[in-house]
């Protein structure tokens, strides 16, 4: 994990499909963004645990449920542009996942990035503001198994005040943050002028299903 934190993520989202965190336009998106940078601070060290922290292994995620918004996507995965930028999800419908941070479950705080809206209307994050604690979200991994988390809270910042050891520093335990555009829209500069991000804690996890002899999961 010691080689995504270091790495420089811009804050400012394209358009009215705009997204957050070192998100570039995409062929989606209303006028192209503004570059911005904040770097993700270094993970803070302590002590070890009495007990070991629940968690998954390292694997791609593919899939994200938020019952509550009646949401089950695919995830496509986001890496970095040449400028150290966080790469846009090219399909305003399917979210993000930052591949350069750890597996949703993992120790630390994985994120996941999706449009909030287009020139068409709503985009695949547009219901994240209305998320309230207690809200489920599951990310189904490509080797079978399930991470659950439940939404801690929900929050609005300003892009230049953008909580980068919140939503990007590892805190002892496996964390998920969703995060969109929102707040008000700038109709002069063609950007939102926040950021929502929902927070959550991991809940549980659900190993994969036993294969049959024949190779099918039970």
């Amino acid at each position: 994990m010691g080689r995504w934190w270091i790495l420089a993520v811009a804050l400012v989202l394209a358009g009215t499909a705009c997204l957050v965190v070192g998100l570039r336009g995409s062929q989606h998106a209303l006028p192209g963004p503004i570059a911005s940078r904040v770097t993700v601070p270094a993970p803070v060290r302590s002590t070890a645990p009495k007990a070991v922290p629940l968690q998954t292994t390292h694997s791609v995620p593919v899939e994200l449920r938020i019952p509550a918004l009646s949401l089950s996507v695919s995830l496509s995965s986001l890496g970095l542009n040449p400028d150290g930028t966080v790469q846009v999800p090219t399909d305003v419908e399917q979210p993000g996942w930052f591949r350069l941070g750890p597996t949703p479950g993992q120790i630390g705080s994985a994120v996941i990035l999706g449009h909030v809206d287009s020139t068409k209307g709503p985009a695949v994050f547009f219901g994240l503001r209305t998320l309230v604690p207690g809200d489920q979200v599951t990310v189904s991994l490509a080797d079978g198994v399930t991470a659950e988390f439940g939404v801690t809270s929900v929050a609005m910042y300003s892009k230049s005040a953008f909580p980068d050891q919140l939503v990007y520093g590892s805190h002892g335990s496996g964390a998920l943050q969703l995060v969109t555009c929102g707040g008000i829209f700038d109709d002069q500069t063609g950007h939102y002028l926040s950021n929502i991000v929902v927070y959550t804690s991991l809940d549980g996890i659900v190993p994969a299903a036993p294969l049959t002899a024949s190779g099918i999961a039970q």
